[in-house]
């Protein structure tokens, strides 16, 4: 995979002040690009995550303005949409705040690009949540071409696969180099609890699961555990993400999807009982009801395809992944304590 495909290459990030979207941009600094233009609206993120960089283009603001969709260069060579109206919770709060800045968001964008002259890629952060399927029973590992169901918890489930479909219209169409990337559960460095402004819930502070966790046994809480803590997810370090999206840019195939995954299932219960242990945290887990709207149940992601076709697979085990961002959260305590107690409204 030739990896110089980046230098000198003019890039851009939309969200790129997100937890992903920063670490992303990261990486892509170290390969040497012309310069990146990073596009967020701060709703989610906060303006601090974007690297000072000579090479970086801060742009605040949302996709959607059609000024900022008329700044964006001509001659890109690659696009990662990353932006997104963050989190289950917040969708189901205000379904349209979640059209206006997940939907709405993917069809602009693809409509300013479609006839982009030197677009190689335009990379989508999809969600793998939106496909797996809803069991408590022995999970299967989720593949690309999982059955799409017409019933959904969320409304930015459904956002995310409209997003998918809109990209397969436009490639179809318009010959869009679009290439689907499903998320699995990203964790790590760089998640701000509280970051950005307030989206009508508390989950505006408690965003997933993983950094809210730490959070809370840093503080000595007990960790609250919904259902027993049975349910299950594909935990996936954010470095390891940032590689995989890099890649789907240089081998990803237009139209096509790839789970990017550890491929291990791991339960809420074991991940609050690695935390517990990482932060030495003496609180037993709370036992609470299970959310009343969600049934996933237990997942994971299918690796065979982005291993096969990518040559992508995550490195960062989740014991080592944890201990990376207990470290992080010691270490930015007070910016994070910040953001979180800036909301007085919880």
């Amino acid at each position: 995979m030739d990896r110089d495909a980046f230098k000198n290459a003019k890039i851009l990030v939309v969200g790129g002040a997100g937890f992903v979207g920063s670490n992303l941009v990261l990486k892509l600094l170290e390969l040497n690009p012309a310069g990146i233009v990073v596009i967020d609206n701060l709703l989610s993120s906060e303006a601090s995550n974007v690297p000072a960089d000579s090479r970086v283009r801060f742009i605040h603001g949302s996709i959607t303005d059609d000024s900022i969709l008329q700044g964006i260069p001509d001659d890109l060579d690659y696009a990662f949409h990353l932006a997104c109206y963050h989190g289950n919770q917040s969708s189901i709060a205000n379904p349209l705040a979640d059209h206006e800045n997940n939907t709405l968001t993917t069809l602009k964008l693809c409509e300013r690009l479609k006839d982009a002259p030197s677009l190689k890629k335009l990379v989508y952060a999809a969600a793998g949540c939106a496909v797996a399927e809803k069991t408590y029973d022995d999970a299967v590992a989720t593949t690309e071409n999982a059955p799409v169901s017409l019933f959904h918890d969320s409304p930015y489930s459904i956002s995310k696969l409209i997003g998918e479909m809109y990209g397969n219209y436009y490639n179809r169409t318009h010959g869009l180099p679009f290439v689907k990337a499903r998320f699995q559960n990203v964790y790590g460095p760089g998640e701000i609890l509280g970051a950005g402004q307030w989206r009508g819930t508390a989950h505006t502070v408690w965003r997933n699961v993983t950094p809210t966790f730490v959070w809370k046994a840093l503080n000595r809480e007990a960790l609250p555990l919904e259902n027993g803590g049975q349910s299950s997810r594909d935990f996936i370090y954010v470095e390891d993400m940032a590689e995989g999206l890099i890649r789907c840019a240089l081998a990803g195939k237009p139209s096509e999807i790839y789970n990017l995954a550890s491929g291990k299932e791991t339960t809420i219960f074991e991940l609050a009982r690695l935390i517990n242990l990482c932060t030495e945290n003496p609180q037993p887990p709370k036992l609470i009801p299970a959310r009343d709207w969600d049934r996933s149940g237990k997942r994971f992601g299918s690796t065979d395809k982005a291993n096969r076709e990518l040559g992508f697979k995550a490195t960062v085990d989740i014991d080592e992944g944890i201990a990376r961002l207990v470290s992080w959260t010691k270490q930015n305590y007070s910016m994070i304590e910040y953001c979180i107690r800036r909301h007085d409204r919880l």
